[in-house]
C-alpha cells in the first residue's frame, strides 16, 4: 500500500483554530491512576483542581493530553471509547521501562507490516496500545 499524501486541512471562513487536544478518561481512583500515567508514561501533572464538582487534573503526556476525573467509570471498559493509543520510537524499549516499574505484561508484541503494537489494561481496566509505527510520516508522527 502506498503511503497517501498528508491531508490538507478543510479552510473555514474565519481564523477560528481547531486541533484535538486531549482524551477524557474516568477514574475510581485519581490518584493510582496518576501514578500509573507518570511512572509508566513519563506523564507530567500540568493542572490539578476542582471543575465540575469533583477532582479534575490535567497530564501532559508527549504532545497531547489526558485528563483525569476522579469519578469512577459509568460503564465497563470505556464507555464510547475504544482505547487510548500512545506512540513510541523505540515500543521495546518502553515495555522494558514499564516492566522495571513493575508492570505485568499478559499480551506479546504484535507485529504488522507497518507498525507493531501490545494491547495492555490501565486503571479501570482502560485499554491502551502502545504503538511503534514503522512510517512514521504515513502517519503525520513527529520523530
Amino acid at each position: 500500500m502506498v503511503c497517501p499524501r498528508p491531508a490538507t486541512a478543510v479552510r473555514r471562513k474565519t481564523s477560528v483554530r481547531v486541533s484535538l487536544d486531549h482524551v477524557h478518561i474516568f477514574a475510581s481512583d485519581l490518584d493510582a491512576t496518576l501514578r500509573f500515567f507518570m511512572k509508566m508514561f513519563g506523564a507530567t501533572l500540568v493542572w490539578d483542581e476542582k471543575a465540575a464538582g469533583v477532582r479534575a487534573v490535567r497530564l501532559a503526556l508527549g504532545d497531547a493530553f489526558v485528563h483525569v476525573y476522579e469519578q469512577a467509570p459509568r460503564s465497563e471498559r470505556g464507555g464510547p471509547m475504544h482505547h487510548l493509543g500512545i506512540a513510541t520510537d523505540d515500543l521495546d524499549g518502553l515495555i522494558a521501562g514499564m516492566k522495571n516499574n513493575g508492570y505485568l505484561f499478559r499480551n506479546e508484541i504484535r507485529e504488522q507490516p507497518k507498525f507493531r503494537y501490545v494491547m495492555i489494561a490501565g486503571p479501570d481496566d482502560l485499554l491502551i496500545e502502545l504503538f511503534e509505527c514503522r512510517e512514521p510520516a504515513c502517519w503525520q508522527l513527529k520523530n
